[in-house]
């Protein structure tokens, strides 16, 4: 695939954001957080300069912001979260990158923006990005439990909800923001972004641009499936760029305001050397909160969103399918007081709407034109007696697709105009229990149903990026499933721990399976097919981490262990579901000399043995990186710089929750190094 340049707006927008900072010279504060246990309430944070404010019953189970942010980013969010405890990357090349949680990927491990739906296709297919930057990002959240119920009744596996400062929420003095660039790596990436905040105590204003490119994916010497010796992800180069401008009015007892953000994309899928897909989504968000409004609510919250996304799968220079989603996202909820007579109950209450408009459009669409909306309610609660908290979530939604069929397609094959709805719910109990000397005991227990997609209900054709016939069922019924997830957590000092075994049950699980009876040739080619089915299905896993000091020969090191597995069985067969992660085992070494931060990791992947009938096993690897980092200062503004060295003996990796289609085309990437600086105003 051909470099992809800068554009000189871009480069130009992000240069002005930076010199703006500089003549500033106004400090802001960016603090680093360990995980958060998943449910202890999160304390407040900085956020470029502004206070978010918390909902009274708001839950993670891992966050990433500060330091921590900045040194685990990676060119897409799921690279950025995939070393979180459970969650792994969707793996269609180095360029996609929707994250996995704990063996579930796409709706069932649903993305909010801000908390509002993030409106794209990566749900729709493995090779679709998600139209984010980690660059434009200042804090990333994995909701379980109850939480999770805010936002989705399909959370499965979790919630990654990011957030950024594009509407602001509280009053900044003077100018304040950031500038952070990076180089190297595996793909030789070159990224720069720049943010900037500014106001009064009655007006703030937020800007932000980013900009990156990357080359063909460097990696070890494979074998590819065609009997190529390559050392390279052929069509896997990309570059992104966007950016956003909002602004909010501040009084006293809350804020209004508005934001539009954009972003650009074009990237090469590696499962077809001459197809890449170019991207851009648009979003207009207002949003605002009144703090106490009265004596039996404390907080209400609104906010509405509409988005246009489009992107083209190019052959060449020929455009074979637009995929164009538009839509609008509006909720809003209360935060209520504290009801006495309820044993001190507080929580929240709120409602949800969406409406999208999807078409595919080309000789070659897989999927007809469909309108879904979905109208919801949902209520978190929470009650604290001495040593124990208990949390209760509860959601209800209403769904309804509609398919224009054969109306606009190009070639009939997707039948009559037809529509369903859905009418599903969930609910979520979780307890954290004070045991005393750091110890607590952490249990939730949900049912959850989820309404089937557009895609898996109506998809009928070839997918030409993933090289696949994929075909829907439009019977389909629910999901529904029931979780359990117990575990226990130590904290003393520097030093914790958790552990963490859950079980999930489904009488009704959508996978999308390998269909022999489906395969198909398209212009004298085979394809394979795969077809959505509703099965019995049962996934339970495990996850550990912890973290202790300890001391060589007076030197303070700190040492870090993690771990996590999942075991999945469609059990109308008995045999392995598609696309789950191995088990994987991680550690960690830091420590502090001359005034540098040193870390070592090695993460261990086993084989992935455990696979369906259509499918083939996955070889373990074990990467080494290193890193460096040290915090700068020098007059009014303080930074930090990165250096790190990936994959340091050139180890071979191939991901086991990819397709089978383009597993062996895309590797991890081989020994590389990359540095950063990113400076605080």
């Amino acid at each position: 695939m051909k470099k992809l340049g800068m554009p000189h707006a871009a480069v130009c927008a992000v240069g002005a954001l930076s010199w703006l900072g500089a003549v500033a010279q106004a400090q802001v504060a960016v603090s680093a957080t360990e995980p958060v246990n998943a449910t202890a309430v999160l304390p407040d944070v900085v956020v470029s300069g502004a206070r978010e404010a918390r909902p009274p019953v708001e839950r993670s189970a891992q966050t990433l912001v500060g330091d921590r942010l900045t040194l685990q980013r990676g060119a897409t969010l799921g690279d950025t979260v995939g070393t979180l405890l459970g969650v792994t990357t969707a793996g269609f090349g180095p360029n996609v990158g929707r994250p996995v949680v704990r063996g579930q990927d796409g709706d069932r491990a649903p993305l909010v923006s801000n908390g509002g739906t993030a409106l794209d296709a990566s749900s729709l297919s493995q090779d679709h990005a998600v139209p984010l930057d980690p660059l434009a990002v200042s804090r990333i959240e994995l909701l379980r439990g109850p939480a999770a119920l805010r936002y989705s009744s399909s959370g499965v596996g979790g919630v990654i909800n990011t957030v950024d400062n594009r509407i602001p929420r509280a009053p900044v003095a003077g100018i304040e923001g950031s500038v952070e660039t990076r180089l190297g790596g595996a793909a030789n990436e070159r990224a720069v972004s720049g943010l900037v905040d500014g106001g009064s105590d009655a007006a703030a204003v937020h800007a932000d641009a980013f900009v990156r490119d990357t080359d063909d994916l460097h990696t070890p010497r494979f074998t590819r499936p065609d009997g190529v010796v390559a050392d390279r992800v052929a069509n896997s180069a990309s570059h992104a760029d966007g950016g956003a401008l909002g602004g909010s009015l501040l009084w006293d007892h809350g804020y209004l305001g508005a934001a539009f953000d954009t972003y650009r994309s074009h990237y090469g899928t590696v499962a077809e050397e001459d197809v890449t897909i170019r991207m851009r989504r648009d979003t207009w968000r207002v949003g605002g909160e009144v703090r106490n409004p009265g004596a039996l609510v404390s907080t209400v919250r609104a906010q509405v969103a509409s988005t246009d996304y489009k992107h083209r799968e190019l052959e060449g220079a020929s455009t074979g399918t637009v995929f164009h989603n538009r839509g609008a996202d509006g909720r809003i909820e209360a935060d209520h007081a504290a009801v006495s007579a309820l044993g001190g109950m507080r929580g929240l209450w709120g409602m949800q709407l969406g409406n999208t408009r999807f078409a595919a459009l080309g000789e070659e669409a897989f999927v007809p034109s469909t309108q879904s909306t979905q109208q919801a309610a949902f209520a978190l609660e929470s009650w604290q007696r001495q040593a124990a908290t208990v949390n209760l979530g509860l959601r209800a939604d209403h769904h309804h697709v509609r398919s224009a069929g054969d109306d606009n397609a190009a070639t009939p094959r997707f039948g009559a105009a037809s529509e369903r709805s859905f009418n599903t719910g969930a609910l979520s109990l979780g307890t954290q229990w004070d045991v005393g000397s750091g110890w607590q005991l952490l249990a939730d227990v949900s049912h959850t149903e989820r309404a089937p997609s557009f895609y898996e209900l109506y998809a009928h054709g070839l997918h030409v990026a993933t090289g696949a016939i994929e075909v829907g069922d439009a019977n389909l019924r629910p999901e529904r499933g029931v979780q359990m997830d117990v575990g226990a957590e130590y904290r003393r000092g520097p030093q914790w721990a958790r552990l963490s075994v859950y079980d999930s049950e489904f009488g009704n699980y959508i996978v999308q399976s390998r269909s022999v009876a489906d395969d198909a040739s398209v212009g004298g080619v085979a394809y394979p097919g795969y077809r959505f089915a509703g099965v019995k299905a049962r996934l339970t896993g495990v996850e550990a981490n912890g973290s202790t000091p300890f001391d060589v020969a007076g030197q303070k090191v700190t040492v870090e262990a993690r771990l996590d597995a999942v075991h999945a069985t469609n059990r109308d067969t008995g045999e392995p579901l598609p696309r789950i992660a191995p088990l994987r085992v991680g550690l960690g070494l830091s420590t502090d000399w001359l005034q540098w931060t040193w870390r070592a990791d090695v993460d261990v992947a086993a084989d992935q043995n455990r696979v369906s009938a259509d499918d083939t096993r996955t070889a373990g690897s074990t990467v080494l990186n290193l890193g460096a980092s040290r915090r700068l200062t020098w007059g009014g503004v303080d930074g930090l710089v990165f250096v790190k060295a990936t994959n340091l003996t050139n180890a071979l990796a191939y991901n086991a929750a990819a397709f089978s289609t383009v597993r062996g085309l895309s590797p991890a990437g081989g020994r590389a190094l990359s540095a950063g600086l990113r400076v605080n105003f």
